[in-house]
């Protein structure tokens, strides 16, 4: 297969069959492909390097590679892996075959039994990015799923943000999203809560999935935007009285005063039984299999998925950086990164709670040095670290990190222990 996706004799990186196109948009194709070795269908997106670069896009890119690798769950589309050529990144992912939870929508609204189903599968997922820190920022039907057994899947997180994200206010300043479903505090540009905004989201989801309209309509966008920022909006008269409440309580325009999402969980719609539900969601079941498993990981688990990280090679080929993995605090890794820029007293350093600058107080050979550490809290006892030179020479990088930086950091290195 070549690199524009046509086929030929060879594989894609050995091991992937190239089949159908599946769908194109700006900068990608999906396709349907085989994994050789093991059989299994994959969705193979492919996306071309140059329309990346060229549209900026290359921050987005390697943050919706990032988020994916840090939320597995079964309501969540699974990224297995990612590949690279000279022009192109190959992302491998679960092909979900039941089409968009918005084309069942568009053919009527839906009873609130079988609502309740994809509204908790929906929940708990977004639920599950927020302990992880993420935040999805454009939830919609058309971003949800359903495979073949009906399961919901949310996909795109290509708008998506992180905790590190947050400014020192600690809260979000990008405005992004699709308008009927975006927040009113999103629209005012003035910093919002990531979690406070999915859940207005999901508000607008749970009202489309009733309704089978949305709450916030007008040929006028500004007109639309008024309405949103009131919560002006009116429930039809079949929604069940519980169901009402909480759709008001998640469409309010105060976040300060919007429903949390465990007193959503706890709500009465939300906790009566569907029909043939089981006892305990599949969903409910894998979740807590998966963060129990996040906590048992052995070293070489967590060090091939502490690579996921380095997403520098998918556009560059000499990126100077290093990761590690650590089972302390962010505060630990923070007190040990002071402690190597303080040696010499070399470095001044600027720090939050997920990232620390030291930068040279002396010129070098091409300006002052200045090293950047990302903080990335996978999970409580899961810390993933990534430094890496940010300006100055290579060598005078080099020369800090083996004689400053790696014996600063050596006493919170994680490190197997014999089986």
């Amino acid at each position: 297969m070549t690199e524009n996706g046509s086929e030929s004799s060879g594989l894609l990186h050995g091991r992937y069959e190239l089949g159908r196109l599946l769908g194109h948009g700006t900068f990608a194709k999906v396709y349907h492909a085989r994994n050789v070795t093991t059989g299994k269908s994959v969705a193979l997106k492919v996306v071309a390097k140059e329309k990346v670069l060229k549209a900026g896009m290359e921050e987005q890119i390697k943050r919706e590679i990032s988020v994916m690798k840090m939320v597995k769950h079964p309501n969540i589309v699974e990224l297995h892996e990612v590949m690279a050529s000279k022009t192109k990144i190959y992302f491998a992912m679960e092909l979900v075959r039941g089409g968009e939870l918005f084309a069942k929508v568009a053919r009527g609204r839906l009873r609130e039994d079988e609502a309740r189903v994809y509204f908790k599968q929906l929940i708990s997922a977004v639920d599950f990015c927020h302990s992880r820190g993420v935040y999805h920022r454009d939830l919609k039907p058309e971003n949800l799923l359903l495979d073949e057994e009906g399961n919901l899947k949310i996909t795109d997180f290509g708008l998506s943000a992180l905790a590190e994200h947050l400014r020192q206010d600690g809260l979000l300043h990008t405005t992004c999203g699709t308008p009927a479903y975006v927040a009113p505090e999103v629209i005012s540009k003035k910093g919002y809560d990531g979690a406070k905004a999915d859940l207005w989201s999901c508000g607008v989801i749970l009202f489309v999935l009733l309704a089978g309209y949305l709450p916030f309509r007008d040929d006028n966008l500004v007109n639309m935007y008024k309405k949103i920022y009131r919560g002006d909006f009116k429930c039809p008269g079949w929604l069940s009285s519980d169901a009402r409440r909480l759709v008001v309580k998640l469409l309010d325009p105060n976040p300060n005063t919007r429903i949390a999402i465990d007193k959503v969980m706890d709500s009465p719609w939300f906790k009566k039984r569907s029909k043939n539900e089981p006892r305990t969601t599949e969903s409910e079941v894998q979740d807590h299999k998966y963060k129990e498993e996040t906590e048992t990981l052995n070293a070489f688990h967590i060090i091939a998925l502490s690579e996921g990280f380095d997403l520098s090679p998918l556009f560059e080929e000499k990126k100077r950086e290093m990761r590690f993995v650590t089972s302390r605090p962010a505060s630990s890794v923070i007190t040990s990164l002071e402690e190597a820029a303080r040696v010499g007293d070399r470095f001044d350093v600027r720090k939050s709670e997920s990232r620390v600058r030291m930068e040279g107080k002396k010129n070098g050979r091409k300006g002052k040095l200045a090293v950047e550490a990302e903080i990335f809290a996978v999970a409580p006892s899961f810390v993933v670290v990534e430094v890496k030179k940010d300006h100055g020479d290579t060598l005078e990088y080099n020369n800090f990190c083996s004689t400053a930086l790696r014996p600063a950091l050596k006493d919170i290195f994680w490190t197997s222990t014999p089986a």
